[in-house]
């Protein structure tokens, strides 16, 4: 049985201090999803996934892990949805990446 991690580590390709540089951008905030007006699922997503990836594996708590999951599911449906040509400053890549996939980051 898996706790899930795999996956994440699977899905999330950028660190916590990429991440959190990315976030800080414009294009990271003009992508996704807002309701009312504020910050998007997409970026609020990226803050968690910040302080997830700042965790010791003892440290996380059932809503981290839950996260993990929700983070996981969203980037392996997200790339099934891959536009065709150079993705490098799409709407998709920016919210890959809010995140925590870049999917123009050399796999390792």
């Amino acid at each position: 049985m898996t706790t899930g991690d795999e996956d994440f580590d699977d899905a999330v390709n950028m660190t916590a201090a990429e991440l959190e540089k990315w976030l800080a951008t414009d294009e990271s905030k003009s992508v996704g999803q807002k309701t009312g007006g504020g910050e998007s699922t997409g970026h609020e997503s990226g803050r968690k996934i910040v302080a997830i990836l700042r965790k010791r594996k003892g440290e996380l708590t059932d809503a981290d892990r839950a996260h993990m999951r929700k983070v996981t599911g969203y980037v392996r449906r997200h790339l099934a949805q891959r536009p065709s040509g150079d993705v490098s400053g799409t709407p998709w890549r920016y919210s890959l990446m809010n995140w925590g996939h870049d999917p123009e980051k050399a796999r390792s």
